[in-house]
């Protein structure tokens, strides 16, 4: 395995760009009621956007700050209203300067629900909160699609390349050789033949725990709504209608075992058909469909996750490796199609070959 960069210790010195938020801050409307010298760090994510909360009136508010030769903010805005016009509870744009790339950003709390889940959940509550989130994604999946790029074969086999340029030869330090990515090119083909060939909807493209809120519990935020609220949905495109479930059933960051995500699956179906979405009629079809989309988003996901470790010093993302590597394999060996794939796993893990392919 390839060394891994060391992480930055921190910034050093001064942050210009939080001097810039406050400024901007400060120059916004009194009837606001912000207060800059509260400006706190929220979080931030894989790009290099980051966010902040600073009091308004008597709550919070959120500033996004995505540096405008770096990031574009108005994606974000595009997709907010689509959403926002399907019943989909996103923040609410207060104020924005796209030329210094601030937002200002209603407050959905503090409380996502991977921290929800970190602390003590109930089962109830965690059934609770899951099937609100897969009520809200059929409503985003009844959103508008205006202006959205489409995921096409070009698309989809980029964002596999991330598997053997990262994880195969940057994380696991074992180069492709010829026989390999032939067999991995074949798996490739094959899955990208049966994605294309599903019905497609506006897909979020990150749609789990970190990304939704708890915003009707006593930790939520002054923004109060539906549950859940959703975030970091600036990346949206036109795509599988079973991506985003996969998303939230193969959560990088929660372990469902499969009696779960079959028990979840099968009530998203039915809301999606009730709600006259263009799910398979039936529902060994769709779940078929599923399971292949999620395993070509979770081979992306385990580059992007070596890619953020070796190239940005996020080490943090290897953590998650052995989660999805699990996803990846519970599906990968259940079709015969994808055997080789199986073998190449066990090769670039230094595990025993895998038998025993259920179809």
């Amino acid at each position: 395995m390839n060394a891994i960069p060391d992480q930055a210790a921190g910034q050093a010195g001064a942050d210009p760009r939080r001097t810039q938020v406050a400024a901007w801050l400060s120059s916004l409307p009194q009837q606001l009621q912000l207060a800059p010298s509260t400006l706190q760090p929220a979080s931030s994510d894989a790009s290099f956007r980051r966010y902040f909360r600073v009091a308004m009136g008597p709550g919070t508010a959120v500033v996004m700050d995505a540096p405008p030769d770096k990031e574009d903010c108005r994606p974000f805005l595009h997709v907010a209203g689509l959403l926002h016009g399907a019943g989909v509870h996103v923040p609410r744009v207060l104020a924005q300067d796209l030329g210094q790339g601030f937002l200002l950003l209603s407050d959905l709390g503090r409380s996502t629900y991977v921290d929800y889940l970190r602390g003590t959940p109930t089962p109830h509550d965690t059934h609770r909160i899951y099937m609100d989130a897969l009520a809200a994604l059929v409503k985003l999946q009844q959103s508008a699609t205006t202006g959205l790029v489409r995921y096409d074969k070009a698309r989809l086999a980029t964002e596999l390349e991330l598997f053997p340029d990262w994880y195969a030869a940057r994380y696991r330090g074992q180069p492709l050789d010829a026989a390999d990515r032939t067999a991995l090119d074949a798996v490739f083909e094959t899955l990208i033949d049966a994605n294309l060939a599903q019905p497609f909807v506006l897909v979020h493209r990150d749609y789990h725990s970190p990304n939704l809120m708890l915003t009707d519990l006593p930790a939520g935020g002054p923004d109060y709504g539906p549950n859940p609220g959703v975030i970091d949905f600036q990346d949206a495109v036109i795509g599988p209608i079973t991506y985003d479930l996969a998303s939230v059933l193969t959560d990088a960051r929660t372990t469902w075992d499969e009696p779960q995500q079959l028990d979840w699956g099968i009530r998203y179906w039915e809301m999606a058909r009730q709600a006259g979405l263009p799910v398979a009629a039936d529902f060994a079809d769709f779940h078929r469909a599923y399971e292949w989309m999620g395993l070509q988003r979770n081979l992306r996901i385990l580059g992007v996750f070596a890619r953020l470790a070796h190239r940005d010093g996020k080490l943090g993302y290897l953590d998650h490796m052995p989660r999805v590597n699990a996803y990846v394999r519970q599906v990968a060996g259940r079709y015969l199609a994808f055997k080789p794939l199986m073998k190449l796993l066990d090769k670039l893990d230094g595990q025993t070959p895998a038998t025993g392919y259920t179809f």
